[in-house]
């Protein structure tokens, strides 16, 4: 009873240090609702600002000092401002009063654990995906972006410097395609096309994985194949986590009749609404494809492990016999009739050679060896 208790007390004290554990690192938890708390990763990047303003005839890239915002008003013109790094609180708040964001929201965007939404404002759309990319060391890192459409704003807040958007800004530097001749909801739209388009190439390397893994099931038996399969497995859970909510967010904007979105942008909406579950289906299939690879890498390891117990097994029951055999005549008894034969021993051996050979030939028979 007393060991009890006290195994009892030590769960009470991992579960309080598992507590504050968890508690320390949401910083956000016991908030007012609408407060801005940075949630994410540790971040020693300054917050950088870059504005690309451009009409039909022209364009201009350039980085701003958040002093600047509130020049950015110029109706004739169609701006996509981003925002690198999010722990600065203040400029972000800034911004949200600048633009009328709501705290709400502003709570989101700094919250990079946030899972992908949307919510319409009566004067802004907001949007938050998980973009996906390949790190330096080819492990997969998923990273927030938030977006804001507002009247002639596109405004995307980023975790760290680096993007999957280039696309579209040589589009709007060179002017091919149609985004400098759209509005700002083209734009919104491109952004959004561009991230679910690089889920197609991320899904394309991680399908390669797994050919890659089907290849080697059937020779690797070691603990290391075992622990790619499951870090593979865990990417694509991760990545399906990330992806699902994509397909409510375009079904959203393909219903929602706020004037921010004009109608035309639709069948775009449509066209990527379609992309989304295409994804969704790839991810559905990988994860089958992983599963069924780590099931039969186990059936080759667990036939492996019979074979080998069964021919344990037979020798084991060839030399039950011979065990019986030598056990009977090593006893020492004083009147054991065959101890005194001339060729008692000779014959011994011949007996349990015999058995031996007999049982070889019957398992053999039977198609045991």
């Amino acid at each position: 009873m007393f060991r009890m208790k006290k195994k009892s007390r030590h769960r009470r004290k991992t579960h309080t240090k598992q507590f504050h554990t968890i508690k320390n690192a949401r910083p956000d938890l016991g908030q007012p609702p609408g407060t801005p708390v940075y949630v994410g990763e540790e971040q020693q990047i300054p917050s950088r600002l870059t504005l690309i303003s451009y009409t039909k005839d022209s364009c201009d890239f350039r980085e701003i000092p958040v002093e600047n915002i509130s020049l950015l008003d110029e109706r004739d013109k169609i701006h996509w401002l981003n925002i690198d790094g999010l722990s600065d609180v203040e400029l972000l708040q800034r911004v949200a009063e600048h633009f009328g964001i709501h705290q709400l929201t502003l709570e989101d965007i700094m919250n990079t654990e946030q899972r992908p939404k949307v919510e319409v404002y009566d004067d802004y759309i907001f949007v938050a995906m998980k973009m996906i990319q390949f790190s330096d060391s080819g492990a997969l890192d998923f990273e927030q972006v938030s977006f804001i459409l507002k009247d002639n704003f596109v405004i995307t807040f980023q975790e760290k410097v680096g993007d999957v958007f280039n696309p579209v800004r040589e589009r709007i530097k060179t002017g091919y395609g149609r985004v400098r001749r759209g509005n700002e909801d083209y734009l919104f739209y491109g952004l959004l096309d561009v991230m679910v388009d690089y889920y197609f190439y991320v899904l394309e390397k991680i399908g390669d994985s797994i050919e890659e893994l089907e290849g080697r099931a059937a020779t690797e038996t070691n603990q290391n194949f075992i622990l790619e399969i499951q870090d593979l497995k865990k990417d694509i859970l991760l990545v399906r986590k990330s992806v699902w909510p994509v397909r409510e967010i375009m079904n959203v904007l393909i219903r929602d009749e706020s004037p921010i979105l004009d109608r035309s942008i639709a069948p775009y909406l449509r066209d990527l609404y379609d992309h989304t579950v295409q994804v969704m289906d790839t991810v559905e299939t990988y994860r089958d494809m992983v599963s069924s690879v780590m099931e039969v890498n186990l059936s080759i390891l667990s036939n492996k492990t019979n074979e080998v117990m069964k021919l344990l097994t037979i020798i084991s029951t060839i030399f039950i016999p011979l065990t019986f055999i030598v056990g009977v005549y090593g006893m020492n008894f004083t009147y054991m009739p065959e101890l005194s034969w001339r060729y008692g021993y000779a014959v011994v051996w011949a007996i349990m050679i015999a058995i031996v050979v007999g049982m070889v030939i019957y398992f053999k028979r039977k198609k045991w060896l």
